[in-house]
């Protein structure tokens, strides 16, 4: 990404940011930017949610996944 694209990417964060009213939302940003955290976010993750998303990607290398499309339109109609 040249720097031109980054600079734009930054500015476009801070209007979507300075829009923003869910404090949620916001609240959540903050955090992200007050992060100290020196560790991988992996490991900070308890067993059941490692194996969770390990799960998760083993299914996707093996072309175990559906379309967004079909996921919420299996949701819709139970």
């Amino acid at each position: 990404m040249s720097t031109g694209e980054l600079n734009k990417m930054k500015l476009d964060l801070i209007a979507w940011i300075n829009r923003l009213s869910d404090e949620n939302i916001i609240e959540f940003l903050d955090g992200l930017k007050k992060s100290k955290s020196k560790n991988d976010w992996w490991d900070e993750l308890s067993d059941s949610q490692q194996k969770t998303l390990q799960n998760g990607i083993d299914e996707i290398e093996k072309g175990q996944q559906i379309s967004s499309k079909q996921f919420w339109r299996d949701l819709k109609n139970g």
